[in-house]
Order: C-alpha cells, then structure tokens, then sequence
C-alpha cells in the first residue's frame, strides 16, 4: 500500500507530534507499505529552524528509509495567536505544491493527514478525491478550541468562522480519528459521523522503555542520591501547560530536605520559568534530551508531572503520558475528574484539580513521603502501558484499518 502523509513536524524534532509521525511512518514501512511524508523543517518545541534547515527552498532527504520533502513556513520566535495562525497558514500554502505533485505522480492509496496542522489538511483531503486515494485526518488536539480556551485569539467573529472551517475540513474525510474517547466524542460534537470516528492512541515502544535502577548518570551529573525524591516535567514548555504551578510547589516545598524538582524541555515559557524559578535550590532546569538518553530520564524520576491548565481539557491528551506510564513510575496529574486525562491517570497516579497550587504541593508532599504508594502506583502503570498503549499492537490496528478505507475507496 501507498502512503502519503502530510504533517507540519517530523524528524528530526524530538517531542510532540513528531515522534508520532516518524514513529507511525517507520512502523508501516517496517509492514511492509511505502510511505513518503511532506513536512516542514523542524523546529519545535525551540521554535527555531535549524541552521541547516533555513531558508526559502524546498528541501528532499531520506531519513530511515522514508522520503521526505520539506517545504519552507514562517516560524515565530514568539508564537502569539496570530502569529501561530500565520505560521500554520505558510505551511498550508507552501505544502501544496508537493502534496499535489506526489499525489499526481505516485498515486497514494491513502493520503494521510495530520493535525495540527488543519489548514493544510483540507487540500490533503481534496487531493485523496482528485487522484483517487482514501483520505485520513489524525487529530492530535483540537488547535482552533485551544487556542481561544487558552486566550491566544479572542475575536468571536474569527471564531465563529474558524469553527465553520475546522467543520468542513473534517467532514471531508473518509475517516478522521484521534487520541482518546473523549476526543472521539468532541469530533462527533463537531459533526463529524460517528462510522468515521476511530480512535488511534499515541503509543510507546514498551521494549525501549523499561523500568529500571532509578540510580541513574542523571542523579551522578545534578549531585542527587538515593534519599532524594525527584518530581520530573519533561516537554514543551508552552502556555498550555500552566507550569508555573510546577514553581509554584517547589517553593511551596522548598523546606522539604529530600524532594526535587527537574523541569526538562524547551519553549516559549521556559526563560519565564526559568526566572521564577531563581532563587530556589530545589528546581534544576534540563534541556531537551536525546532518544538515547531519554528513557533513562523517565526512571531517573520518583514521581512524574503531567501539568495542563483546565481549559485544555479533552483538547489535548498529554503525549508524554505513554512514556510515564511504561516507566513504571507513578505520576501527579493537574485534570479535573471525568477528564480524559484523569481517567487516563486512575490507579496509576493521582490527578489534582487544575490551578490548585495547594493540592498539587501536598499532593506532592504526600506522595513523596510513602515509597511504598509509588510502588503500587507504578507498577500498575507499567502494566497498563502494556496493555493499553504498545506502539506495535496499535499500528497493526491501524494497518488493518487503512488497508480496508483504501479497499472501500477503490470500489468506489
């Protein structure tokens, strides 16, 4: 089967959207399937392009054996509301010269987009009818709710119209899924039918992250022991995560003589975090890591942090979460019950209500004290990463479910 995928982050960025692009790519080519990717240059979480990535022009690599052309966007330094719109714009504009020639020349089967972003997934729709090929939409978070709920636009008149595009769009494709059921149910809430709707969840390799000795070269290098107990962030560091609150508990906590905190990551928020965070002792600031030192990062961690503000609520479900869980360590959630998230975080971790410096801290403090609760609580979560959240099952399915809308398309 051919695949076509078109989505504005792949690798080499780490964290994110792309590690799900590169890793769904790598896993249909490994079935078997060729799959090529239009994309952009990397940039995220940093938001900067690389130096050997800018520039004007479109640019053809072969990365793990998939092809891929870049085409070249606008990229904000301070990604404001309208900024981010415009840069999802350039992308829309600048990828449609080779989303429609690979379209016409190749001849996809599937035409496979992914969102964000969703401007450029409606000609990704209508490229799939003129050649012939099935199309499908991945929503990973819902980016037009977002960003009014997070107040990065605000004008009702653009919102009104951007709802009546993002419906259009996802009505267009013969199959449109996402990351959780509650975001399944938020698809149907915006009309798209309910035979359309899978579910595809973010996934982890379960082989590559293994729960191990927490005495890691991570506790050697920062000068940290065996008594100490370490809270970790690790991700972007945007403004919809709210991780100010994460400071905020560090110097709710500062007296506590064993309990640290590591925020890991790049963004936008990081310098502002980074300043709040001064005058404390207990916080230490990492940058991005690479893969081969990332999962010996997740079990560095005593206790991992999922922080999101309330109104990203089933817009979003954390990518990092899959990592967490197959780590085999338990971890703090900010989600209001019924939430996708803390449905997610049940048993194995505990979910504090978003914005509630107080409950997070204490629930920090509580858990910190008992190494007997993180013990339960992290052994269930690496079993319901297992079950639940193994990258391989998950293609299959997905395999499975591609060859069948392209079958369909085919009679058509």
């Amino acid at each position: 089967m051919r695949i076509l995928l078109c989505g504005i982050n792949y690798a080499p960025d780490l964290i994110g959207v792309a590690k799900y692009n590169v890793e769904l790519c790598e896993g249909l080519a490994a079935l078997g399937h060729e799959v090529r990717v239009i994309t952009a240059p990397p940039y995220y979480p940093a938001w900067q392009v690389p130096v050997a990535y800018r520039g004007l022009s479109y640019r053809s690599e072969t990365i793990d054996g998939i092809a891929v052309k870049r085409a070249p966007i606008y990229v904000p330094k301070l990604p404001s509301g309208a900024r981010r719109l415009l840069h999802h714009a350039s992308f829309a504009l600048t990828s449609a010269p080779p989303l429609l020639a690979t379209a016409r020349r190749w001849r996809p089967q599937v035409v496979f987009s992914v969102a964000p972003s969703l401007m450029s997934s409606a000609l990704a729709a209508r490229a799939a009818r003129w050649f012939g090929a099935a199309s499908w939409l991945h929503v990973q978070d819902f980016e037009v709710d977002a960003a009014f709920e997070l107040g990065l636009l605000r004008n009702s008149r653009l919102r009104n119209a951007m709802f009546g595009v993002e419906r259009t769009i996802l009505k267009s494709f013969d199959r449109v899924s996402t990351i959780s059921p509650q975001m399944m149910r938020g698809l149907e809430r915006k009309g798209v039918p309910g035979d359309r709707i899978r579910e595809l969840r973010n996934w982890i390799d379960i082989g590559q992250i293994i729960p191990g000795n927490r005495m890691t070269a991570f506790r050697t290098e920062l000068g940290y022991g065996a008594s100490d107990v370490i809270a970790l962030y690790s991700g972007n560091m945007s403004s919809k995560q709210g991780l100010e609150l994460i400071v905020d508990a560090a110097r709710a906590l500062k007296d506590e003589p064993n309990l640290r905190f590591i925020l890991c990551g790049e963004g936008p928020q990081k310098a502002a975090l980074q300043a709040m965070a001064a005058d404390l002792r207990n916080v230490h600031f990492l940058g991005l890591q690479p893969n081969d030192r990332f999962a010996q990062l997740l079990i560095t961690a005593d206790i991992h942090i999922i922080a999101q503000r309330a109104e990203a609520a089933d817009l979003v479900l954390p990518s990092k979460l899959g990592g967490i869980l197959a780590s085999g360590r338990p971890l703090v959630a900010m989600a209001a019950p019924g939430t996708g998230l803390s449905n997610e975080v049940e048993g194995a971790g505990l979910a504090v209500p978003p914005s509630d410096a107080y409950a997070f801290a204490q629930t920090l403090r509580k858990l910190s004290a008992d190494g007997a609760m993180r013990d339960t609580l992290g052994a269930a979560a690496r079993k319901r990463a297992e079950a639940r959240w193994d990258r391989a099952a998950i293609v299959k399915i997905l395999e499975g479910e591609l060859t069948e809308v392209a079958a369909k398309t085919s009679r058509a």
